[in-house]
């Protein structure tokens, strides 16, 4: 392994570590402890390529310390989620960039999630429904072995439906060929907005999956890569349950 190689692996773990702090220092702990995870395997990955006992004993020193308090979160975390106590907020400021469906929901997205539930009365006009598509891809590409989706939303009763539920039959179909399931349903009276996973995670955003704003052209940063897509203010609570919801 070339010298430049061990320096860019280093200067990525001091980058996701001092993340992994930030976020620890602001109380978003499970989010930290992700972060803490891959900071740590990064700074062990450095640590096998390099030769120098000096620097092998700094950065032991280093990876211990972060180990311990990755251990200190993930008890703490586990006890709030055993006595139901878990609650977490995230505040997305107005014109924020950074909250892809992958950033935010990343932290949550075990190896054990196999379903999910998707609450959002406004899965309707073209935005949203592409919104949703997203979302499905996000979870398809993950390492978890998501097998359905059950997605209630609402039909637009103002204007013509066909469009929502042509782009949702067709995503069916699409998602059907990768195997896994969409089950939809809809309902006149949904008005929360909430995604739930089977392994114990609930999330609330404010405005639902539709909190990116709108592109500035076809050709602006932002239009294809959502990290770099402004956001509407929302806000985003994050909660863990023992109890799984079925439908």
């Amino acid at each position: 392994m070339t010298q430049s190689h061990v320096s860019g692996m280093e200067t990525s773990a001091i980058s996701v570590l001092k993340r992994a702090v930030e976020l620890d220092n602001s109380g978003r702990f499970q989010e930290s402890l992700v972060c803490y995870q891959e900071g740590i395997q990064l700074l062990m990955d450095v640590l096998k390529a390099v030769k120098d006992d000096s620097k092998r004993g700094h950065y032991r020193e280093k990876i211990k310390g972060y180990m311990d308090r990755a251990e200190q979160i993930k008890a703490h975390v586990n006890q709030l989620k055993e006595d139901g106590k878990y609650h977490e907020q995230i505040r997305i400021a107005e014109d924020a960039t950074g909250y892809s469906y992958e950033a935010l929901f990343k932290p949550y997205m075990s190896s054990l999630l196999t379903e999910v539930w998707v609450e959002d009365p406004y899965i309707r006009h073209t935005h949203q429904l592409y919104n949703f598509l997203r979302f499905c891809e996000m979870l398809l590409k993950a390492s978890c072995k998501v097998k359905k989706i059950h997605l209630l939303t609402s039909q637009d009763e103002q204007a013509d439906s066909s469009q929502q539920s042509s782009a949702l039959a067709e995503l069916k179909q699409s998602l059907s060929a990768q195997g896994l399931t969409l089950d939809l349903q809809y309902s006149s009276t949904i008005h929360d907005r909430e995604i739930r996973f089977d392994n114990g995670w609930i999330i609330k955003i404010g405005r639902g999956l539709d909190y990116f704003k709108r592109h500035k052209g076809r050709f602006s940063v932002g239009y294809c890569d959502y990290d770099l897509r402004q956001c509407h203010e929302t806000n985003v609570d994050i909660f863990h349950t023992k109890h799984t919801k079925t439908l």
